[in-house]
């Protein structure tokens, strides 16, 4: 019972977190996660916090151990048709989820450099702090801080971002005529 809390509680942060490491694989390598921290869950001690940093410190583990496997073994992915499966009808649901405004951010978090996602994504998807990201990193906490800050404006910069900003800032109707002392 306090496994599924606790799968319930972390499991959206880490698939999210896994989801800008890993991409389309996230999903396995967090089930991975899971099954390793199931299986080595009598051997923590630990705060609460301290479990959450063990936890994404096993899914880095894991989405390493998965960029050695795709690079060793690259495959081509199929896209299976419709009609290669009977009865098959499109996951209305899935396609929601897939046009969200997390994924989207998840997806321009990715295209930073490897360290800054980790970083960014860490700290502001998953909750972390600065202490514990560079835990899980296995790096210093000034490292961690500069990794994050120097994602943060790229991301600022970053063309798409740049447009959604501009998108979503209601127009200026200079025009209309302006009603006083209503």
């Amino acid at each position: 019972m306090a496994f599924a809390a606790l799968w319930r509680a972390q499991q959206p942060a880490l698939l999210r977190y896994l989801r800008v490491i890993v991409g389309d694989t996230a999903e396995d390598v967090a089930s991975e996660t899971w099954l390793q921290t199931a299986k080595a869950l009598r051997d923590f001690s630990g705060t609460p916090a301290g479990f959450r940093v063990w936890l994404f410190t096993i899914a880095r583990n894991r989405a390493i151990d998965e960029r050695r496997r795709v690079r060793r073994r690259p495959e081509e992915p199929r896209d299976l048709v419709e009609r290669e499966l009977p009865g098959a009808h499109p996951d209305v649901a899935n396609e929601v989820i897939q046009r969200s405004e997390t994924d989207w951010a998840l997806s321009v978090i990715a295209t930073l450099p490897k360290d800054q996602a980790e970083a960014v994504t860490l700290r502001v998807v998953a909750g972390l702090d600065v202490a514990q990201t560079a835990q899980v990193l296995g790096k210093r906490p000034g490292a961690v801080r500069i990794a994050a800050m120097r994602g943060l404006r790229r991301l600022a910069e970053h063309a798409e971002v740049k447009t959604r900003r501009a998108d979503s800032r209601p127009p200026l109707d200079l025009q209309s005529p302006r009603t006083e002392g209503v």
